[in-house]
């Protein structure tokens, strides 16, 4: 089934009017809506006629995908929504297929996107173009050149991170299949006075900051750099680092960028060499010095930072020093050296280095076009994209604001000639009238500027030429001598009164009235940049540099070339690439890419309506609709018109036999369209008024509607009969099963039926058989019973007389026998299990075994008892009887002991003997140690407790300091008259003192353990053990302790604790301590 492919259009689901032609009414209030509306819903893309509008959006939007490539990929350019896609393909199809040149004209100010725009431009017609290896080849170094030219000529600027500060236009080259062959590249102007200075805000070029973040130790100790900003003084420091750029990750992306474009590595080491040398340059400082004539001279301070230019660029110390200081002029046969102070001397530094990195730039373009050129001789198909600055109005503006809209000028110029052109030729190649179109023509502006008698580039280069003082002063005085009448030229100086009294226009300054509004311009610096000197001594110095690339771009230094001809003024040599750049513009069909930038922040979601205003009267938008507008706003071809519109017309729907004019024709007849409001053209439709248009969609949005309401019509019908077949179907089917299912349960009740009679008939007959069976049998069974009792009653009557006498006996006796020998049978197969702690025992199956049954189980106790007991090891044994012991002692007497009796008493929990920081006390100990542990010795004084050691071997009690291990107390177990504690749950126990004992005299042992129920029960049986007497274990809520002659009272309370569950002592008074237990 071949695929159908849907076509849309332009005007469906359009998010407010995809083309400004179409906008109605036309206002520049009703242009900044709709470009506010479609910007608010990701439509940064609108139509001027074939003019794109584009808006930075600022952020990524999912619109260039190699889907999108193949959406808009050979489709008419109003086929579909807006797209730089469209315009692309647009031009790339007419260069390849209708044989004629291009060029795509990319405009806007700083931040718009022209950088981006041409990007995708180029990754567009790479995409779609032919594919081989040589083919891949070519178009990977066009798309390379991007990164090496941005980092060499874009800079971070407070309108955008990466703003081109040069001009660019590049020609690529196709063969006749539309193949890529190679590329040339013209740059134009770059911004060399950011070099040595940038505004607040902004950086130098992005090369520089990428050098010292990204290369490696080694290659920066080559270049004799340091990676800190700080050390150059040519580099701001106040945004040296920008949000979101990685400055090291994109030099790694220039270096390989340079490598696939065809750069050697020693000339990539020159680049970098000179790069490095234009920094050092800006630390150079001088400070005066007077010769003995008494004439002012510069010196350099640090020549430390000469000598490593010197190294860098391979020339001599002295070389440059000089050039330093002295200027040579020559006059013909004359030659005149002064030496020149501070102030020219950093002239000179900064001269150099704009000039050393400006000639830089251009080797590097003109290095980029010996890769990239075309290597075959063929005729070639030409398509060029030009990304130039926009239209730049800065609260100051200078020299380079004013060569700038110079060219812009020129661009509009043409843009406007070019654009009557396209439609001029269109109206005649398509039979239609052509009326003159009236218009604003800029070639009075163009002319104030440009003419070589009175433009104001002339009268600079006057009086830049003019022997005597020059400054920027006597150039105002001339412009406003020479140009004071002009409409277009103020100036507060000029002879025309109406400018007198304008404060707003300083004495230093003019203004322009460009197409784009009025610009005022500051004369100061005007002579200066126009000159572009940069001192000779300095060229002839560069020339004789060991590098290679150094000396030739410096050529004018070779001594065997001196030209003492002034070299043209940066006025007149960007005048002439204009013109050039014009006459190449006017050979190609033009396509034209206006970026605007919709706010200041450098924000996604934002539309600055001022700002977004300014953009559009200096592009000239409103111009580009008027001069569309002016004959008809509308055209499209008639099949397209045709296929759209068809549905409004019974004779043109569903399908028009014939052509598509005469259908067309037919269409717009039925439709009563008046006819002044449309034309026919040889292959177009032409729509005079939007509204035309506009009135057509809504007749084709409300027939849509209809033909959806009968098409669902239609549907739900078809879908109903289809559902009542379907349902009819399955009812036949249905009817079909279940008669089926009912036929087979009747033939499966009548089978039952017969099975049940046949059962029973068997069954029947087999019980008589049976019957008649057990009737033989009992007669058989009956004769031999009759037969054995007989012969048994003739056997007793024999034998009567020898059994008589002990028959009862032996009978009883064997019954006996057997009656024990299946007891015990059953009580081995009953018996309970090995655990002592088992209860269970089978029940006794006669009375008369009732005491055997209960001397059995004793005897079965002890046996598995002694069974359990061989299990244990000694030290096993020593633990159960300890905890035998315990439960002796404290069972019920003692509310802690349940809680002892799951515990190991294992005694020595400090391993004296293992712990070095008991060391000295385990020396002193020479018996074996029982326990080991901490306690809480009870202070009388306060009832707080001293953490000490408590040891008991098998004669002593040994009480130690815990952190020094130092013996406290030692007492003989035969010294201890009894132990107190209380019934509680707390751990207090005292240990009570023989009278007149040696240990007694200070007194009784106040302790507090964790362990009581295992110390108690070890001193308890180890004093028992020793001294064969029993220490007295008193268990009361309230006993007496000595301390020294003292008898205090300690008293065990019930309360509520605040730290927990943990007991508290109390001294209440000097005869009692309180123990408050939870």
């Amino acid at each position: 089934m071949a695929k159908i492919e849907v076509k849309t259009s332009l005007l469906d689901n359009m998010v407010g009017v995809g083309d400004m032609v179409l906008l109605e009414p036309l206002s520049e209030d009703a242009f900044l809506e709709n470009l506010k509306k479609r910007f608010d819903h990701n439509e940064i893309y609108t139509y001027i006629g074939s003019v794109v509008v584009s808006i930075n959006p600022y952020r990524s939007l999912p619109i260039y995908t190699p889907e999108k490539v193949e959406e808009y990929r050979n489709r008419n350019f109003y086929e579909l929504s807006p797209h730089i896609y469209a315009l692309a393909d647009e031009a790339y199809r007419s260069l390849r297929d209708q044989d004629k040149d291009q060029c795509i004209l990319i405009t806007g100010e700083s931040g718009a996107g022209k950088t981006e725009a041409s990007k995708l431009v180029m990754s567009y017609v790479a995409a779609v173009c032919g594919k081989g290896i040589e083919v891949n080849q070519v178009k990977e170094q066009l798309l390379q050149s991007n990164p090496v030219l941005e980092a060499f000529g874009n800079a971070k600027t407070v309108r955008n991170d990466n703003s081109s500060r040069f001009g660019k236009y590049m020609d690529i080259e196709f063969d006749f299949k539309g193949d890529p062959l190679g590329g040339v590249i013209s740059n134009y102007l770059l911004e060399k006075s950011r070099v040595v200075r940038q505004p607040r805000g902004e950086r130098n070029f992005h090369i520089f900051y990428q050098l010292l973040s990204g290369a490696t130790e080694d290659l920066l100790r080559q270049l004799k750099l340091e990676k800190d900003f700080s050390k150059y003084n040519y580099l701001s420091l106040d945004c040296a680092q920008v949000n979101g750029v990685d400055d090291a990750a994109n030099f790694r992306t220039v270096r390989n960028a340079m490598q696939i474009v065809g750069f050697m590595d020693d000339e990539s080491q020159s680049v970098l060499e000179a790069v490095a040398a234009v920094l050092k340059l800006g630390n150079l400082e001088f400070k005066p010095e007077v010769r003995g004539n008494g004439v002012d001279e510069s010196k350099i301070k640090d020549k430390n930072e000469l000598k490593e230019i010197c190294e860098l660029i391979g020339l001599d110390q002295s070389v440059l020093e000089r050039a330093f200081s002295f200027r040579t002029v020559e006059a013909k046969q004359e030659k005149v050296s002064t030496t020149l102070n501070v102030a020219q001397a950093y002239y000179a530094r900064d001269a150099l280095a704009k000039n050393l990195y400006s000639r830089l730039f251009s080797w590097l373009v003109y290095r980029i076009n010996e890769s990239i050129k075309a290597q075959i001789k063929v005729r070639k198909k030409v398509m060029g994209v030009l990304d130039i600055y926009g239209f730049e109005i800065f609260e100051d503006n200078s020299f380079e604001q004013f060569i700038i809209n110079y060219c812009n000028e020129k661009l509009q110029q043409i843009f406007i000639e070019l654009t009557l052109k396209e439609e001029q030729e269109e109206y005649i190649r398509e039979g239609i009238e052509w009326t003159h179109i009236e218009y604003f023509n800029n070639a009075v502006i163009c002319d104030l500027i440009e003419n070589n008698t009175y433009g104001i580039l002339a009268m600079l280069d006057e009086e830049c030429l003019r022997p005597g003082t020059v400054t920027d002063e006597t150039f105002l005085e001339k412009l406003n001598q020479v140009c004071a009448t002009h409409q277009h030229f103020e100036s507060r100086m000029s002879k025309s009164s109406r400018f007198l009294n304008d404060t707003t226009l300083p004495h230093n300054c003019f203004r322009i009235q460009h197409y784009a509004g009025k610009v005022m311009y500051c004369v100061e610096g005007f002579v200066d940049k126009n000159n572009d000197l940069l001192y000779r001594d300095l060229s002839q110095a560069m020339w004789k540099a060991n590098n290679s690339l150094i000396k030739s771009i410096f050529p004018e230094g070779n001594p065997a070339k001196i030209n003492l001809k002034r070299p043209p003024t940066a006025g007149s040599q960007f005048k002439s690439s204009v013109a050039t750049l014009m006459r190449n513009l006017q050979t190609k069909n033009p396509n034209y890419i206006r970026c605007i930038k919709p706010n200041d922040k450098k924000a996604g979601h934002i539309f600055t309506e001022a700002l977004v205003r300014h953009q559009v009267r200096y592009l000239g938008l409103l111009e580009n609709v008027r001069v569309r507008r002016a004959g008809y706003a509308f055209r499209q071809l008639y099949e397209p018109c045709l296929e759209r519109y068809k549905m409004l017309c019974k004779q043109t729907w569903p399908h028009w036999r014939g052509q598509a004019r005469p259908g067309v024709e037919v269409l717009l007849n039925e439709l009563g369209i008046p006819k002044e409001e449309y034309s026919y053209g040889r292959s177009k439709i032409f729509i005079r008024n939007p509204r035309t248009l506009f009135k057509l969609e809504d007749l084709r949005k409300q027939r849509l509607e209809d033909l959806a309401t009968l098409i669902q019509k239609i549907y739900r019908g078809w879908k109903c009969r289809t559902q009542f077949l379907l349902m009819k179907k399955s009812q036949i089917v249905i009817s079909a099963w279940f008669r089926r299912y009912a036929q087979q349960k009747k033939y499966q009740k009548t089978k039952s039926s017969a099975i049940v009679v046949q059962s029973y008939i068997r069954g029947w007959k087999a019980r008589k058989t049976l019957r008649e069976l057990k009737h033989q049998k009992r007669c058989e069974e009956a004769v031999t019973t009759i037969a054995a009792f007989w012969h048994g009653t003739q056997v007793r009557r024999e034998y009567r007389k020898f059994f008589r006498a002990n028959a009862g006996k032996k009978i009883s006796t064997f019954i006996v026998q057997r009656i024990m020998q299946k007891y015990f049978l059953d009580m081995k197969k009953k018996l309970p299990s090995m655990s002592p702690t088992d209860r269970s025992w089978p029940p006794r199956s006669y009375l008369f075994l009732d005491d055997t049954h209960k001397e059995l189980r004793r005897i079965f106790h002890l046996w598995r008892c002694k069974k359990y007991r061989d299990q244990f090891t000694e030290q096993k044994k020593l633990i159960y009887e300890e905890k035998l012991e315990a439960s002796e002692l404290f069972k019920d007497k003692k509310s802690s002991y349940p809680s002892s009796v799951g515990q190991r008493f294992d005694g020595d929990y400090l391993e004296i003997h293992k712990n070095p920081k008991f060391q000295k006390l385990s020396g002193s100990i020479e018996e074996k140690i029982i326990v080991a542990d901490l306690v809480n010795k009870i202070n009388r004084a306060n009832g707080k407790g001293a953490v000490r050691i408590f040891l008991l071997t098998k004669s002593n009690l040994i009480v130690a300091d815990a952190k020094s291990g130092q013996k406290k107390a030692v007492v003989l177990l035969n010294d201890i008259e009894k132990v107190s504690m209380s019934s509680q749950k707390d751990g207090f126990f005292a240990v009570h003192l023989k009278e007149g004992s040696a240990a007694g005299s200070k007194g009784d042992f106040l302790f507090s353990s964790d362990r009581l129920i295992e110390v108690a029960t070890k001193l308890y049986r180890t004093a028992q053990s020793s001294t064969s007497q029993k220490i007295n274990i008193e268990i009361s809520d309230e006993f007496v302790v000595l301390f020294k002659q003292d008898k205090v009272c300690v008293k065990f309370i019930q309360g509520n604790q605040k730290n927990g569950n943990i007991p508290t002592c109390k001294r209440k008074n000097n005869r009692l301590l309180e123990v408050a237990v939870p």
